[in-house]
């Protein structure tokens, strides 16, 4: 995954056809989500066509190579919190503003990642592993800052449930917040025995 990203002047078509079999005309073969999977890892860009209707299905097939990338054991990306939230947002007034802003923050985080590879090449040692924390509590300042802009009515709410007398106040959900707090301490755990391994 270090390698740079290189892009092609024109995307692979991938066919697929009702035997659920996925097939590359740039090198005519037939290819899996995994072969897929790793042609997104290298920036080969590529769109996928249904071969009886010619419908593009490029975001159902990503989709799916996500799903299974989640399935595997220690490969999960998308917390349980992240994933609630965007089913959420679906069919709310703010679905249209999401993608943008995702692909926006996604675009961050890969120049950031790049920044941090480049940390961990110079630190290479104890030090690296105290500006993995400090990217993460930069990235959670960044997450609740996101949450707070695309929350604004919520956050009112709270504050004037503060506000109000103990009995007119709504019951807490701790379930969401539980779980990130789960979340972070496991991923404390893992940096402890990182820089304890040192």
């Amino acid at each position: 995954m270090s390698e740079p990203m290189t892009k092609t002047a024109e995307p692979v078509t991938i066919k697929k056809y009702a035997n659920r079999r996925l097939y590359n005309t740039g090198t005519s073969t037939y290819v899996t989500l995994e072969d897929l999977a790793a042609m997104v890892k290298t920036g080969e860009d590529f769109v996928v066509y249904d071969a009886k209707t010619g419908e593009d299905i490029t975001r159902s097939v990503l989709t799916q190579i996500i799903f299974e990338q989640e399935n595997k054991q220690g490969q999960n990306l998308l917390p349980i919190t992240f994933l609630r939230q965007l089913i959420r947002f679906y069919g709310d007034s703010m679905q249209m503003l999401v993608p943008r802003y995702l692909e926006v923050s996604i675009e961050s985080l890969t120049r950031e990642q790049e920044k941090f590879r480049q940390q961990m090449a110079q630190a290479f040692g104890v030090g690296a592993f105290t500006s993995l924390e400090e990217q993460v509590r930069r990235n959670m300042e960044m997450f609740e800052r996101t949450f707070a802009m695309f929350a604004p009515f919520a956050r009112r709410e709270n504050q004037t449930s503060e506000t109000a007398p103990e009995h007119e106040r709504p019951a807490q959900k701790s379930g969401d917040i539980d779980d990130l707090k789960r979340q972070l301490e496991e991923m404390q755990r893992k940096v402890d025995r990182l820089t304890q391994k040192d």
